[in-house]
């Protein structure tokens, strides 16, 4: 198992039930494939350091968990297909 650490930017425009589901989402796919959630930090709505498909707000997720190898590459194709998803980064730790 190895530990990582993601962080991400969900659209600030979406209502909260939308920004919560995506959030259980991101973390079921870590959970269903076996791996372990740390800690998951709501940061909040923050300014963007600068607009992105002219957005100039977002809503950071910073998740720190466990997983083996292979559950970074599926939360990141669920990230691409994911609308409310503006930006995200996974950091192997």
């Amino acid at each position: 198992m190895n530990n990582y650490e993601l962080l991400y930017i969900i659209d600030n425009g979406i209502e909260e039930e939308a920004r919560e589901a995506v959030i259980t989402k991101i973390s079921a796919i870590v959970t269903d494939a076996g791996g372990k959630i740390d800690t998951i930090d709501k940061w909040g709505a923050k300014k963007l350091a600068y607009p992105i498909n002219y957005k100039t707000e977002g809503f950071y997720v910073l998740m720190n968990f466990s997983s083996n190898s292979e559950i970074p590459a599926e939360i990141e194709r669920v990230m691409k297909i994911t609308d409310s998803v503006i930006r995200f980064m996974i950091l192997k730790k």
